[in-house]
């Protein structure tokens, strides 16, 4: 079993080759630490890049939309596309416009799209996409309803080549520039849980471990609660 992508003229990094990494575990960790990824995709000579929930199965990436959208309807059957995640890590400040940067990590992904139509796939699909991100949540929800499954489209991907980049390093000036009297740092980034803000009409005694909320701890990296939801919903 292999354990990286191919290194194709497609995904292959032109610059800064050092910050490239191919093999599933680095790819798949940034992308299992999203919820949220955009898709890019030509229709008539027109490209365009949306913005989906999605989620990771083995080597299949899986997202959705309305069963009306544009987006859906064009990549039923086949339709190259190009997904990518990125995460804001830092923002570094240095002593030339030059050298500021950030701190990121993401993922280029490239594969083929296609609507899953089976209907009993599509219903597990429908499941999967509430479990992967609240572990063990579905069981807890009503049934969806079938025009509720009419009106969603699950698009799906086999991943044919993938290309992580991860910038993780502090200032980086020109050496004769560490003499100028400019404050520089890396201010780190985080998106964190908040306090949840609980539906009035929430019944009595219903608690967040009832419901695959256990891990949404306020105070919590978004990121590392993703992580964590995506190998409780798929342990290795």
């Amino acid at each position: 079993m292999t354990t990286a992508y191919p290194v194709t003229n497609r995904n292959r990094l032109r610059r800064r080759h050092e910050r490239g990494h191919y093999d599933h575990a680095t790819v798949h960790a940034i992308l299992d630490a999203a919820m949220i990824c955009h898709i890019a995709y030509v229709i008539d000579g027109q490209p365009f890049c949306t913005p989906t929930s999605f989620w990771r199965e083995g080597e299949r990436l899986y997202w959705h939309g309305s069963s009306a959208s544009r987006m859906t309807r064009a990549q039923a059957d086949g339709l190259p596309v190009c997904l990518t995640v990125t995460h804001h890590d830092a923002v570094v400040v240095a002593r030339s416009g030059f050298h500021h940067s950030v701190n990121y990590r993401c993922v280029m992904a490239y594969g083929r799209a296609r609507a899953v139509t089976d209907p009993q796939a599509k219903l597990r699909a429908v499941d999967a996409f509430i479990d992967r991100f609240y572990p063990g949540r579905a069981a807890a929800l009503r049934p969806p309803t079938e025009q509720e499954v009419k009106a969603i489209t699950i698009v799906g991907m086999e991943i044919d080549d993938a290309a992580a980049k991860i910038r993780s390093t502090g200032v980086a000036d020109e050496e004769e520039d560490y003499a100028t009297p400019v404050w520089c740092a890396v201010l780190p980034l985080r998106t964190v849980v908040g306090a949840p803000e609980e539906c009035p009409r929430q019944l009595p005694g219903v608690t967040p471990d009832t419901s695959g909320m256990t891990g949404f701890a306020p105070g919590r990296r978004f990121d590392e609660v993703m992580l964590e939801s995506y190998r409780a919903a798929y342990p290795t």
